[in-house]
C-alpha cells in the first residue's frame, strides 16, 4: 500500500464514521424500548427482520407508508428544539397506515445532514422511538447520512417508512353508506402540514420564534412545534369494536381533499362547521394573514386530525369509547348522495 501525498481521510471530507457509530450505540436503548412481538433483528445489520406469524397474523396483507415532516423542520432547526419532530415523523406515517385498517408493525427512518451533531441526532431519534412506542410500532432500523455540501448551517432532512399488516378482508374503507356519521377527532395544533404558509404568516406578523405565543402560553416556536397527534391505538380499538367503515387522516388538503379519498363514487359529505370550535392557532393564522375560511379548510386540519366514518346506530357507543381513550370527539355530519364535501355554518 502506498501513502497519498496529502493523506486525506473521509473525515477531512466532512464525514465522520466514528460519530455515526457512536449514534447507533446511543440510540440502541431507545430502539429496544419499542420492541414488540415479531421483531427478530434490528439495528446494526444490513437489514431488519420481522416475523408476521410471531406478531399474531395468520393470513396477513402488508401495508406500507412513507412521509416526512416538511418545512416544520425549519422551525426546529431555527429554534434548536428537536424533541418533538421525531414524533411528527412517525405520526405522519402510522396515522396513514391505520386508515387502511392496518396495525403498524415496524418503522425505519432516514436522517440526512451536512454534519452529524451527536446530541441533536440522538434527541431526534429518541423522539422517533417515542412515537413508535406510543403507536405500538417497533423501530427496527434506519439510515443516517452525513452529506457535506448538500446540507448547510445545521440543516437536515427526515423521512420515515412504516409497514403494517391486517388480516385478509380487514381492509378499509369498507361499507361506507349514505347516512353514516362522521366523527372528528381533535388535532393537537397544525400537526405537520401547511408550514410553508405558517412561516409566511409568522414573517408577516413580525414575531420571532422565541417571542411570546400570541394565542397561548410559552413561545411561538414551541407552540408551532407541538407534535402531530398519534391516533393509532384509539382508532384500531374502535375498528375492532365494530361499526367503523372508514378513517381519513386530515393532512395536506384538509377536510376538503382528504375525506373524499375514503368515500365511494357518487358519495359526499355534509359537515357542520359549528360542530367544533376553531383552535386558537388557526384563528390567529387566519386573522393575521386574512386567510379565508375556504382556504383554511383546504390547507390545514383546522382542528380535526382524523375522521371516522361510522354506522349511525353505533356512533354514540364509539364516541363514548373514543372519549374513554382520551380523544375529544365531534359529530361533524354525515355521508350523503352527491360527490364532494359540503359545509354549512361558519368556522371563522
Amino acid at each position: 500500500m502506498t501513502s497519498g501525498k496529502n493523506g486525506l481521510t473521509y473525515a477531512d471530507a466532512g464525514v465522520d464514521i466514528d460519530a455515526g457509530n457512536a449514534l447507533i450505540d446511543r440510540i440502541k436503548p431507545a430502539a429496544k424500548r419499542t420492541a414488540r412481538p415479531g421483531v427478530m433483528a434490528g439495528l446494526g445489520g444490513f437489514g431488519a427482520l420481522f416475523d408476521l406469524k410471531a406478531a399474531g397474523y395468520s393470513d396477513p396483507i402488508l401495508v406500507g407508508a412513507t412521509d416526512g415532516v416538511g418545512t416544520k423542520l425549519r422551525i426546529a432547526i431555527d429554534t434548536g428544539r428537536f424533541d418533538t419532530i421525531g414524533i411528527d415523523l412517525v405520526a405522519m406515517c402510522v396515522n396513514d397506515l391505520v386508515c387502511q385498517g392496518a396495525e403498524p408493525l415496524f418503522f425505519l427512518d432516514y436522517f440526512a445532514t451536512g454534519k452529524l451533531e451527536l446530541e441533536a441526532a440522538t434527541t431526534i431519534i429518541e423522539g422517533i422511538a417515542e412515537g413508535c412506542a406510543q403507536s405500538g410500532c417497533a423501530l427496527i432500523g434506519g439510515e443516517t447520512a452525513e452529506m457535506p455540501g448538500m446540507y448547510h448551517g445545521g440543516d437536515f432532512d427526515l423521512a420515515g417508512f412504516a409497514v403494517g399488516a391486517m388480516e385478509r378482508g380487514g381492509d378499509l374503507p369498507s361499507g361506507v353508506a349514505v347516512g353514516d356519521v362522521l366523527l372528528g377527532l381533535a388535532s393537537n395544533g397544525v400537526h405537520s402540514n401547511g408550514y410553508s404558509l405558517v412561516r409566511k404568516v409568522v414573517d408577516l406578523s413580525g414575531l420571532g420564534w422565541d417571542g411570546d405565543n400570541p394565542f397561548g402560553e410559552g413561545t411561538l416556536g414551541d407552540a408551532l412545534l407541538a407534535p402531530t397527534r398519534l391516533y393509532v391505538k384509539q382508532c384500531l380499538a374502535a375498528v375492532r369494536a365494530g361499526g367503523v367503515h372508514a378513517l381519513a387522516h386530515i393532512t395536506g388538503g384538509g377536510l376538503t381533499e382528504n375525506l373524499p379519498r375514503v368515500l365511494p363514487d357518487g358519495a359526499g359529505a355534509d359537515i357542520d362547521l359549528g360542530a367544533w370550535t376553531l383552535s386558537p392557532v388557526f384563528r390567529w393564522l387566519a386573522e393575521t394573514a386574512g386567510i379565508e375560511e375556504r382556504e383554511l379548510l383546504k390547507t390545514f386540519n383546522a382542528g380535526i386530525g382524523m375522521v371516522l366514518v361510522v354506522a349511525e346506530d353505533q356512533a354514540d357507543a364509539l364516541t363514548v369509547q373514543l372519549e374513554g381513550d382520551g380523544e375529544t370527539v365531534y359529530h361533524l355530519g354525515h355521508i350523503t348522495d352527491g360527490a364532494g364535501v359540503r359545509y354549512s355554518g361558519k368556522l371563522l
